[in-house]
């Protein structure tokens, strides 16, 4: 049994991607030597500023996910108006964008874009799967670590959801009141 190693050829990319992996606020928390093991199954890639590599209501057949190792990405979505693109985060060093692509085939959920060059490392959904058969404890640590941002992302959605809730709540109770003071028919003139 062989395990890819595509980036044996950075060896300062490989390393960075690891230490990311290791590091005390990272997605998962791995052992060098696991962290290394998931890196192994990564590819770099360099892209360029102003360039859009995950693009929303695209096919997600496409799976894969991609760990920032320098340089942002704007996530975006489109609005209701679909016109104007809304900036739900920016994204940095240690962030994974995509994880949703990599887990199912579903069209992606928003665009991300390079905000300046990022270096970045690929998991593939096809190298996922390897990696479940080859090292099936590291790929569950990684698993747990994504299903927990996932989550995390769920809840913070929740209470977005609750304050637009309060405030379009606020709104009509206001246009309520403006209305009854303002529109009401004039008496007696």
């Amino acid at each position: 049994m062989t395990t890819p190693l595509p980036f044996t050829d950075s060896h300062e990319a490989f390393d960075r991607a690891a230490e990311l992996l290791t590091a005390p606020n990272a997605l998962v928390r791995l052992a060098l030597d696991e962290a290394k093991t998931v890196v192994s199954y990564m590819t770099p890639r360099f892209i360029a500023a102003d360039t859009t590599f995950i693009r929303e209501g695209d096919a997600g057949d496409d799976g894969f996910m991609a760990l920032v190792l320098e340089g942002e990405v704007v996530v975006e979505t489109i609005t209701v108006s679909r016109t104007e693109p809304l900036t739900i985060t920016v994204l940095g060093a240690g962030s994974i964008v995509g994880e949703v692509g990599l887990i199912d085939k579903e069209p992606r959920s928003a665009s991300c874009t390079a905000s300046t060059d990022v270096l970045c490392a690929i998991l593939t959904r096809e190298a996922l799967e390897r990696l479940l058969q080859e090292s099936p404890a590291i790929s569950a640590k990684l698993l747990l670590a994504i299903s927990a941002k996932l989550a995390e992302r769920l809840r913070d959605n929740a209470r977005k959801l609750r304050l637009y809730a309060k405030l379009a709540k606020a709104m009509q109770q206001e246009l309520a009141h403006y209305a009854q003071e303002n529109l009401r028919p004039s008496i007696g003139r």
